[in-house]
């Protein structure tokens, strides 16, 4: 991933969590461990389990010490690693927002429902 397109993930990610009327920040991290709980059992359709899984082995990327670009090669090791971090980033608090979203329409439909 190029620099800029990477710069460019991160503001749209910015963007999308500053806006007006979504939820912020803190509440979609918060939200991460029910949306990986509502994926696992089935709960909640807006992600499938094999995202989830692509999400898993970018945090095992990024973790691991065995990397596909060695780390030694500074500039270029690390650079690997942040862009896995930044995708991994933009996709769990896009897909956490969503999910907060569908939780308050759920318990809304309940509210309402005699």
């Amino acid at each position: 991933m190029a620099k800029a397109s990477r710069a460019a993930a991160a503001w749209k990610t910015y963007r999308e969590v500053s806006k007006p009327g979504t939820p912020g920040l803190m509440t979609r991290v918060r939200a991460i461990p029910r949306l990986i709980g509502g994926v696992m059992r089935g709960e909640y359709a807006g992600m499938g389990k094999g995202k989830l899984a692509m999400m898993a082995l970018g945090l095992v990327y990024i973790v691991s010490p065995v990397d596909i670009v060695p780390d030694f090669l500074v500039l270029i090791g690390v650079a690997d690693d942040f862009g896995v971090f930044l995708w991994l980033m933009a996709s769990m608090l896009g897909e956490s927002g969503r999910y907060v979203e569908w939780e308050r329409k759920r318990l809304i439909g309940r509210v309402e429902q005699p």
